[in-house]
């Protein structure tokens, strides 16, 4: 069996890992590459296998940069199942549309600019993106499935974001007169313990083989709760000076985590029951579709919803979430106190842009980052607390409180992904760290031998292991 690590590989995007086995193919993920334009570019158009050969795809979840290029795998010539747990193939087909959007309006804005250069054409359009749907194959949590001669696949809660999961693959692989059996598990995104709505991790079991995320290899994080009363602490600062909280937040996951802290302080009376608008179509259709699935909903979040029949866990008397422009547009208009959740999340473009521009000058506002923000992004310099900012060209000065929230990353800290690897040490033969930059790797694989774990490796990109 060989396994070639053509994304995510000494990087934390684009994740996308080749299976070669019984003389199949099977992808786990066709993960969209961020970067440099050209780059990225040139990367998510170019496969080092042919999508028509591939047996199976299996996805973990929706996040862009594990589900992003599925379309071009299909424009490409796939046309085999794509396994997923039902929420993410409900969720992956609003992001992917999505993600199609974005890349049309950002090739028509370049050679609408550069109208004497030949034109730039999208990496995919929502049209190729609305033909992934139909290969999507919908596999519930715990049900084993055949995916190709001799491979069995199991999907394990993860607790990263709705329909998040692990893959188990039991493998009985046939090589010349032999056979052999073994369990290869993948990771994808690894959540944390006590997040809101969804439930905890579930650690791998009897893996032969263990290929595992290192995002936060190098550091653990903060508690839940911790995050919980920060925001609580700012929203009642922000209250009394009069002012709006802001919070750029990204459309899935980070925007329901918070739609459900905000709706326990109102139903507890922690915060005065002020206005609180979710400001993106994308987000709007996220929470359509977590509030489809309360099936994969933590115990804590289905008792809360029980208590009335009426209530959801999110959706409470006061929130509002907006699609329209205009109702986007009012928002700035008014001038009572409310919360504010719009994206982007590293506040680069959306509408987010136009909420900061009418709000950060005004010293009762605050500004909540709530999120790792990439460099030189305009979510960073906030987080960096710089005095004057650029939007739209302008520039604007930081008068409003600007808060940092660390403690609601649906990542696993170190101290978490040490247990997950720590809990198949007895079987596990070799473990690949994916999904991390090499501080965190690095960190993670010292913590790792000073508990006698040996045989961790970080693959390079395109590399390929036998084993």
């Amino acid at each position: 069996m060989k396994i070639s690590f053509n994304g995510a590989a000494h990087t934390v995007t684009g994740s996308q890992h080749l299976i070669e086995v019984n003389g199949q193919q099977i992808l786990l993920e066709c993960g969209l590459y961020q970067g440099k334009r050209a780059e990225a570019y040139a990367r998510n158009q170019s496969f080092r296998y042919k999508p028509s050969q591939l047996k199976a795809v299996i996805l973990t979840h929706a996040h862009i940069d594990h589900s992003g290029n599925l379309p071009n795998l299909v424009k490409q010539g796939y046309r085999g199942p794509i396994y997923t747990t039902p929420a993410t193939a409900h969720l992956a087909n609003i992001m992917l549309l999505d993600s199609g959007h974005i890349h049309q309006l950002d090739a028509d804005y370049v050679n609408h600019k550069n109208l004497k250069l030949p034109p730039v054409t999208p990496l995919y359009t929502m049209e190729d993106a609305a033909h992934v749907a139909q290969y999507f194959a919908p596999t519930e949590y715990d049900q084993l499935v055949e995916v190709a001669p001799g491979v069995r696949l199991t999907f394990i809660e993860a607790g990263h974001i709705l329909g998040s999961a692990a893959a188990a693959l039991d493998i009985e692989e046939h090589k010349w007169s032999k056979r052999r059996q073994l369990r290869l598990w993948f990771s994808g995104d690894i959540g944390r313990r006590g997040l809101p709505l969804l439930r905890d991790p579930v650690l791998p079991d009897r893996a032969d083989y263990l290929i595992m995320e290192c995002t936060y290899g190098d550091k653990p994080h903060e508690d839940p709760h911790q995050a919980h009363e920060e925001l609580r602490q700012v929203v009642l600062r922000t209250v009394q000076r009069g002012g709006k909280v802001i919070i750029p937040a990204f459309a899935v996951g980070r925007t329901q985590d918070l739609v459900y802290n905000l709706n326990l302080m109102v139903e507890q009376g922690e915060i005065p029951p002020i206005p609180v608008f979710v400001d993106s179509p994308l987000a709007v259709n996220a929470s359509d579709i977590y509030r489809a699935h309360p099936e994969v909903f933590d115990a804590e979040t289905r008792a809360f919803v029980a208590q009335e029949q009426h209530r959801t866990a999110l959706g409470f008397r006061g929130l509002t979430y907006t699609r329209s422009v205009e109702e986007s547009k009012a928002l700035n208009a008014r001038k009572d106190p409310m919360v504010i959740i719009s994206a982007s999340g590293m506040a680069e473009n959306g509408r987010i842009l136009h909420h900061l521009k009418n709000n950060i000058e005004d010293p009762r506002n605050s500004v909540v980052i709530v999120s790792w923000q990439a460099p030189d992004t305009l979510g960073r310099l906030l987080a960096d607390r710089v005095n004057k900012v650029n939007i739209f060209g302008e520039p604007y000065q930081v008068r409003a409180e600007v808060a940092t929230i660390g403690g609601f990353s649906a990542h696993a800290g170190q101290t978490l992904l040490m247990e997950y690897a720590l809990a198949v040490r007895a079987t596990v033969k070799r473990i690949f760290l994916v999904h991390g930059e090499e501080k965190a790797a690095t960190a993670l694989t010292q913590k790792l031998a000073e508990q006698g774990q040996a045989n961790v490796d970080y693959p390079k990109l395109y590399s390929t292991v036998e084993i």
